[in-house]
C-alpha cells in the first residue's frame, strides 16, 4: 500500500490510478501460509540460490507482493495481500522453479496501496502527501523530501488545502523504482524545522530488523512499530514496482506517504505504502532516506 494522495490526479490514468490503490490500508498482521516444499530442517540455500529466487518472484510480476530476503531463516519470504490468488501464488512457485523451497509465502489481510500527506500536511493541486524531512544543500538552500509518488506529476506545493500558503516547487523526483522526491522552498517566510514535530533529527542511517522506528503522518500522526526487513521489493500493480524499501509493522493510511520514518534523533525513511488502518494495525514499507539524501546532495539538520 502505497501511502497515497488523497485526491486523485485529475485527467490523467495514471493520477487516477494512484488515487485508485490510496484507499485506506487494511488490517496487516501477516498469517503464515504452509509451504509445503519448504521443510524447517532443510539444507540452507546458497546466496545464488536465494539471488535467483528473488529474481523469479519480481519476474511473475504479481501485483500485491512484496519479497526481501529473511537472514535468519535462510527463505525469501514474500508477503501477499488480499488480491492475490491461490493461482497467483502457484504463477510465483512455477517461476522459481527447483529454487520454489527457498520461498516462503505469508498472505497480510488488506491490499497494498500507495499512500499520500516531518508529518505535516502539504497539498499539490490535486491531492495530498505528507513532508517528510526538511533539508539543506551545501550553499544553505532549503528544501524537503517527501515520497516520489506524491511528487509524480506535481509543481507547486501549499501548506493548506485552500492553496493560500505557497510552501515551493518539486525540483526532482524518482518513481517507480525509487520513491523519493525533493521540494524547492520558494518563501522565505515559512518556518523550515529540522525537527519532526518535537523531535530534533540530527543524522540519517538505515535501521537494523528488529529496530523500534516511529513514523509521523499528517492523517493518522505519530506510530510506532519495529524494521522486520530491509531491501525488500514491492509491486503496487500497474508497473509500480519499487525496490531497496525497509519493512515495518508500523500502521498507516492514506495522507500520510511521504511522511518521515525515524527513531529518536536519526531519519530513516519515508514513507511509501503497505496494508492495514491504524485501528488494526498494518505493514509499511519506507524509502530508505539515505539514498534521496545522496541523490540530492542535501543533508538533513
Amino acid at each position: 500500500m502505497r501511502i497515497k494522495r488523497t485526491t486523485p490526479r485529475s485527467g490523467i490514468t495514471r493520477r487516477t490510478r494512484l488515487i485508485a490503490v490510496s484507499s485506506g490500508l487494511v488490517a496487516a498482521a501477516a498469517i503464515a501460509i504452509p509451504n509445503a516444499n519448504a521443510a524447517p530442517d532443510a539444507t540452507p540455500f546458497s546466496a545464488n540460490e536465494l539471488k535467483s529466487a528473488n529474481s523469479s518472484v519480481l519476474k511473475a510480476d504479481v501485483p500485491g507482493t512484496a519479497w526481501a530476503v529473511d537472514s535468519k531463516t535462510n527463505r525469501v519470504v514474500v508477503t501477499v495481500d488480499s488480491t492475490v490468488s491461490k493461482a497467483e501464488i502457484a504463477k510465483i512457485k512455477r517461476q522459481a522453479g527447483a529454487n520454489a523451497d527457498a520461498l516462503t509465502i505469508k498472505r497480510t489481510p488488506g491490499k497494498f496501496n500507495k499512500l499520500i500527506s516531518g508529518g505535516d500536511a502539504i497539498y499539490a493541486s490535486s491531492w495530498r502527501c505528507s513532508l517528510g524531512f526538511n533539508v539543506q544543500d551545501n550553499s544553505g538552500n532549503y528544501y524537503f523530501l517527501t515520497a516520489g509518488h506524491c511528487t509524480d506529476g506535481a509543481g507547486t506545493w501549499w501548506s493548506n488545502s485552500s492553496h493560500t500558503t505557497t510552501l515551493g516547487t518539486t525540483s526532482g523526483s524518482s518513481f517507480p523504482t525509487n520513491d523519493y522526491g525533493i521540494v524547492r522552498y520558494t518563501n522565505t517566510s515559512v518556518t523550515k524545522s529540522g525537527a519532526v514535530g518535537s523531535q530534533d533529527i540530527a543524522s540519517a542511517a538505515t535501521p537494523s530488523v528488529g529496530t523500534t522506528v516511529y513514523r509521523r503522518g499528517s492523517t493518522t500522526g505519530t506510530h510506532s512499530g519495529r524494521v522486520t526487513a530491509l531491501n525488500a521489493t514491492v509491486n503496487y500493480g500497474g508497473g509500480d514496482i519499487v525496490y531497496g524499501m525497509i519493512q515495518t509493522t508500523v500502521c498507516a493510511e492514506p495522507g500520510d506517504s511521504g511522511g518521515p520514518l525515524y527513531g529518536g534523533t536519526v531519519a530513516y525513511g519515508l514513507t511509501s505504502g503497505g496494508s492495514g488502518n491504524c485501528s488494526s494495525g498494518g505493514t509499511t514499507f519506507f524509502q530508505p532516506v539515505t539514498e534521496a539524501l545522496s541523490a540530492y546532495g542535501v543533508h538533513v539538520y
